[in-house]
């Protein structure tokens, strides 16, 4: 089986409460902090050119080969419809068509499912997508083109993801614990991966050469393949929320190389709290 894809989901249904909670106390301008309680963090204005993070994220998809592009909203998105067009499917936005899906909170929930959820109701609401491969990340990291290239290439494998060194990212242990480490086999295969480990147990997850190897949840799958992980993927029992790491971690309990795992090495634009919204100066 060769695969490659066209497709790439991007999520950002979230609350953005990490990042607004931060905001009381960061240095930023009233102006710049009353957008950011307004929008969610993708759509923030960044740098002199005031475009957001979103922007800029499928600007790089595009010159990475990919046509369609899924965004995972809550129902209250008409901040996203306001950047990228305002039908419901179809929009053409810097080169891509770009399409809504809607991450729906379950009855007696105050807040969205976790990740993995958010990925299962996109390949319901598209079922195209549960034949074919597409990569899914986050809408507040800024991937490289040459990350999405990598996800995007021919491969045999129907999975994989990017293992990002924990030097390129030039992240304290503090931050690195708040995303997923991954163990990676000689052959470059995923064997585990922890979400959000403690801080106290990062030292154990180097490997020998004395990196961490951390995934930025941005993954290739094929539907067939995710699909039954994401519906079957338990909740979390101190963060109640199912995630889409630990249904990745499921996947390869059940049987080795079904992941690979692209290596790779460099600075990530996030957009984690408000102090990120000043780094970016261009």
């Amino acid at each position: 089986m060769t695969l490659s894809s066209e497709n790439l989901v991007i999520m950002v249904g979230g609350a953005s409460s990490r990042m607004k909670r931060s905001l009381e106390n960061s240095d930023l301008s009233d102006t710049i902090k009353n957008i950011a309680q307004k929008l969610h963090k993708s759509l923030i204005p960044l740098g002199e050119a005031g475009r957001p993070l979103l922007y800029y994220l499928i600007k790089n998809a595009a010159a990475a080969g990919y046509e369609q592009v899924y965004l995972i909203t809550s129902p209250e998105n008409e901040g996203f419809k306001s950047l990228v067009g305002k039908k419901d499917r179809n929009n053409y936005y810097e080169d891509v068509s770009v399409h809504f899906a809607i991450q729906t909170i379950p009855g007696g929930r105050k807040k969205p499912l976790g990740t993995a959820d958010a990925l299962q109701q996109c390949l319901e609401q598209y079922t195209e997508l549960k034949s074919t491969a597409f990569t899914v990340c986050n809408g507040d990291n800024l991937y490289s083109v040459g990350a999405l290239k990598d996800l995007n290439r021919s491969r045999n494998v129907p999975n994989a993801l990017i293992g990002y060194s924990s030097s390129g990212l030039q992240f304290s242990d503090e931050r690195i614990s708040k995303f997923a480490l991954i163990d990676i086999s000689p052959d470059g295969f995923l064997k585990g991966i922890v979400e959000k480990p403690d801080v106290s147990q990062i030292e154990s997850y180097r490997d020998t050469s004395g990196e961490l190897r951390v995934s930025m949840n941005i993954f290739s799958f094929h539907g067939k393949e995710i699909y039954p992980y994401l519906e079957n993927c338990p909740i979390h029992p101190q963060r109640n929320e199912k995630e889409l790491p630990e249904a990745v971690r499921q996947l390869v309990a059940d049987g080795p190389r079904r992941v690979f795992c692209y290596p790779r090495s460099e600075y990530i634009p996030d957009l984690t709290n408000a102090d990120d919204i000043a780094h970016f100066k261009k």
